[in-house]
């Protein structure tokens, strides 16, 4: 278990600093645990408050002694209630502000009312897009975090490999992998930002069950076990000669990576060797053009544009009617973090030490799903693989 050294939590608030002076801001106050695991080094439950200039003062009501022992701050104070805020700033002669920052996209509007009358001359934004770009620039120390998920999702890799078989429940299969995966210290959750947005370990479903849509805004979804999940594996039994998809979340230490692998019994229907095929030769044009400056906006074009040519614009990253309009997504300490590889972000470049997974799939309802997904990190000339699964179409 890693503690979060010091030096890494005043390099991210350091830079959040700077984002800050930019918006004109005087604060911003977090609550969310991914950003408060990502500025603090733990969730222990409390408040953190980033003043535009000085060291961050830690607020927490539950558990102080862990919060303490686990966080790198220097300072870390108790607190019972939000009214008690403006008496520890007058201790650290920090004035009250007149324009704060908050995790608007993601606070619940009770939370966001108790501060307001907390600052009850004090404009609010939303500050989630400024710590969203701290956040998307990975530092080392984060990045081999990443490559230990990553021994995980290989893991289950090889483990399908040697359970997988005629008639077993894409439940069961589920199970075996996550079992694997949790005796290498996988956290059991991974975190996603969006509402409503859940996620276990993954997802693994067989057959006309990889081609199901679901609520999540996924390419794939799958039927789950019941309809109060609604997504992932269901006691559907795997078959010979359908696709057996895999996507899988390594997450160690906090941090998280993706992985989509696909294996067959027997083989597979031409067109889903096709389309595998292809899926995977998209993966290798991203690989051509992705580097640091070009648009998160361009690479998604350049991408969607070569699937259409295939003549997927029917079945890529979803059946007709359930497509999403991305093709990749940062990774991080949550699974949609910045960068976006997606419809209409033209004005956003990638930059070195950017993280995301990328994740070209073809679906064809009632039959089933192909693809491929991988994490990267973005460096001067190009890509570098942090997972690293073979990516050939297993048949057993």
């Amino acid at each position: 278990m890693r503690i979060t050294p010091a030096s890494e939590l005043e390099s991210r608030f350091t830079r959040l600093q700077q984002q800050m002076h930019t918006a004109g801001l005087d604060a911003v106050i977090m609550l969310q645990n991914a950003d408060l695991f990502y500025f603090t080094g733990t969730i222990q439950q409390g408040i953190l408050y980033v003043p535009a200039s000085g060291q961050p003062i830690y607020m927490v009501r539950k558990e102080f002694g862990r919060a303490r022992m686990e966080c790198g701050l220097k300072e870390v104070v108790p607190i019972r209630s939000p009214k008690e805020i403006p008496g520890i700033l007058a201790d650290y002669s920090y004035a009250l502000p007149k324009k704060v920052g908050m995790e608007l996209d993601v606070l619940p509007v009770a939370h966001y009312q108790r501060f307001t009358k907390v600052f009850a001359d004090c404009s609010f934004i939303d500050a989630s897009p400024l710590i969203r770009t701290v956040r998307a620039i990975k530092s080392k120390y984060e990045i081999e975090i990443m490559k230990d998920a990553a021994l995980q999702v290989d893991k289950a890799c090889q483990r399908a490999k040697e359970v997988i078989r005629e008639g077993m429940t894409d439940l069961e299969l589920s199970a075996e992998l996550e079992f694997a995966v949790r005796k290498m210290g996988h956290q059991g959750i991974s975190r996603m930002r969006g509402f409503n947005s859940e996620l276990f370990y993954g997802h693994a479903f067989s057959g006309s069950d990889s081609a199901a849509p679901a609520f999540g805004d996924t390419p794939l979804g799958g039927i789950g076990v019941n309809p109060s999940i609604g997504q992932g594996a269901s006691y559907k039994k795997i078959g010979r000669n359908e696709p057996i998809v895999i996507d899988f979340a390594g997450a160690f230490d906090g941090y998280l990576v993706d992985q989509t692998r696909v294996f067959c019994i027997g083989g597979l229907p031409d067109v889903l060797i096709k389309g595998y095929e292809d899926m995977v030769a998209i993966e290798m044009k991203l690989k051509e053009i992705a580097r640091p400056g070009v648009s998160w906006g361009e690479i998604y074009d350049v991408c969607y544009g070569m699937a259409c040519d295939m003549g997927y614009q029917d079945h890529f990253m979803g059946g007709a009617g359930a497509q999403v309009s991305f093709i990749g997504h940062g990774i991080g300490v949550e699974i949609d973090e910045y960068p976006f590889i997606a419809r209409g972000f033209h004005d956003q470049p990638l930059e070195e030490y950017m993280t995301f997974a990328f994740e070209p799939k073809v679906v064809y309802p009632g039959l089933g799903s192909v693809g491929v997904e991988n994490t990267f990190w973005v460096q001067e000339d190009g890509l570098k693989h942090i997972t690293y699964s073979s990516e050939e179409l297993v048949v057993l």
